[in-house]
């Protein structure tokens, strides 16, 4: 990876839905996985504009953890807000569930299409591709039509099992800031 501090990691952005129907869905794995990092890091969340915010330091680095409150279609919308406060592209780490991935497998990307993930695709419409992803495997139902049920049903996995991708999720998130600044 680039070690260039151009491109440090200053934010965070978990994709989901908002509201209590959709808390423990593939959909909310970046919500989830955000609110595990404020949990371990201190950070605790208020609202500011459309998002949740939560500041916390990893690795000696200040970390926005944002949460978009708009439904995934609209999640670059919070673009403009981020980029007003200094927040470039090159910023951002956006962790998102990824159902071409069976359920755990994890990768990292930069840049690249929207591949069908409707709140990816807002952002790129809102400012370009050229951020980090976490790409977190949540599979995907059998039958293509049901994918949108499947994404905000509750997960069909257990508890331990969500509870462990998460756990790893925030251990490469971490590395990955050590990484790039």
């Amino acid at each position: 990876m680039n070690n260039n501090k151009n491109s440090c990691i200053k934010a965070i952005i978990g994709l989901g839905n908002p509201g209590p129907k959709f808390e423990f869905t593939p959909h909310n794995i970046g919500f989830l996985i955000l609110d595990e990092i404020a949990n371990r890091y201190h950070g605790s969340w208020h609202t500011k504009k459309e998002m949740e915010v939560s500041e916390v330091i990893i690795s000696e680095k200040k970390i926005a953890l944002i949460k978009p409150q708009t439904f995934m279609n609209d999640s670059g919308k919070i673009l403009p807000f981020l980029h007003k406060q200094g927040i470039k592209q090159e910023n951002l780490l956006v962790v998102h569930d990824e159902i071409d991935f069976a359920f755990g497998k994890i990768k990292e990307k930069i840049g690249g299409s929207a591949r069908g993930h409707n709140g990816l695709r807002s952002l790129i419409a809102f400012g370009g591709d050229n951020f980090a992803r976490l790409r977190v495997g949540v599979g995907r139902p059998d039958d293509r039509s049901q994918v949108g049920h499947f994404v905000t049903a509750p997960f069909q996995e257990s508890d331990q099992d969500v509870a462990n991708l998460i756990d790893t999720s925030i251990k490469l998130i971490i590395s990955y800031i050590e990484e790039k600044c």
